[in-house]
C-alpha cells in the first residue's frame, strides 16, 4: 500500500483502499486515555484509542473507511433505516464526490477524520502527522462545516507522536475496531472471543453486504447505534 503522495485512477485506488484499510496492523502502543500529550509548550490529553465502548446498550458500531465506495444501494439502505454509521474520510479518495456524502450526512451518516492522503502515520514525524490529520480536518469544516472529534489512522496503524498530533487537531478518541465485515462476508475479530457482542465497534470493508449483516445483528438482539453518542 502507498506510502508516499501518488494517486493512481480510481478504479485501483478503490480497489486498493478496500483491502488496505482490513490489513490491521494493531497499535504500536497500548490504548490510552487521559495521558498528557505534549503540544507547544502545553499538556493536552492525549485522545483515548478504542476499538470496543464500554456501554449497557446493546448497540454496535457500524463504520467505514476512505470514502471509495460509493455503492447506491448503501446509499438507499441509510436512508431507509436512518442507520447512524460512521464514515472515515480521506480526502484524495473522497474529495471528488463530497457532494455524495454531504447527501449521505443529511440522512445521519457521520462524517469523520482519515486523514488527507491515507499514509501510514506510524513512524512519521510530527509535521507530518500533524498535517495529515489537522489538514483534513480543515477540508472537512471547510466542505460541510464541522470538525470532527474522531479519528481513524489508516491502517490501524498509530504511535505515540499520532496521538499528540490528533490531540493537537482537536481529536477526542482514535477509533480503531474490534470486528471486521470482510468482502467474503465472514467476521473477524482483533482480539477477543468471536461474536458480535454489545459496544463492538465494526470495521465494514465490503459495504454491499451490510444488509446481511444488519440481518447478523439483530439476530444477536443487538442494533446500531450512534458511535458519536458513546464517546
Amino acid at each position: 500500500m502507498r506510502r508516499g503522495r501518488f494517486r493512481p485512477a480510481g478504479a485501483v485506488l478503490a480497489a486498493l483502499l478496500l483491502t488496505g484499510c482490513a490489513q490491521f496492523a494493531g497499535p504500536a502502543v497500548p490504548p490510552t486515555a487521559g495521558k498528557p500529550a505534549r503540544a507547544g509548550g502545553q499538556d493536552r490529553a492525549a485522545p483515548p484509542v478504542l476499538d470496543h465502548v464500554r456501554t449497557t446498550d446493546r448497540v454496535v458500531f457500524l463504520t467505514y473507511d476512505d470514502g471509495a465506495d460509493r455503492d447506491p444501494r448503501l446509499t438507499a439502505l441509510i436512508r431507509e433505516r436512518g442507520l447512524p454509521v460512521t464514515l472515515f474520510l480521506t480526502d484524495t479518495v473522497a474529495g471528488p464526490a463530497y457532494g455524495h456524502f454531504a447527501r449521505l450526512r443529511s440522512v445521519g451518516a457521520s462524517l469523520q477524520n482519515h486523514t488527507l492522503d491515507h499514509r501510514s502515520l506510524r513512524g512519521l514525524p510530527y509535521a507530518g502527522q500533524r498535517a495529515e490529520i489537522c489538514g483534513q480536518q480543515t477540508k472537512l469544516h471547510a466542505r460541510f462545516g464541522v470538525r470532527p472529534r474522531l479519528f481513524r489512522p489508516p491502517y490501524g496503524r498509530y504511535d505515540p507522536t499520532t496521538l499528540r498530533a490528533a490531540a493537537d487537531c482537536g481529536i477526542t478518541a482514535v477509533v480503531l475496531w474490534r470486528a471486521e465485515l470482510t468482502a467474503d462476508g465472514a467476521l473477524t475479530y482483533t482480539r477477543g472471543a468471536p461474536g458480535l457482542r454489545p459496544g463492538d465497534i465494526v470495521s465494514v470493508t465490503a459495504p454491499a453486504r451490510t444488509e446481511d449483516l444488519l440481518r447478523r445483528i439483530e439476530e444477536r438482539g443487538l442494533r446500531v447505534g450512534r458511535l458519536e453518542d458513546h464517546l
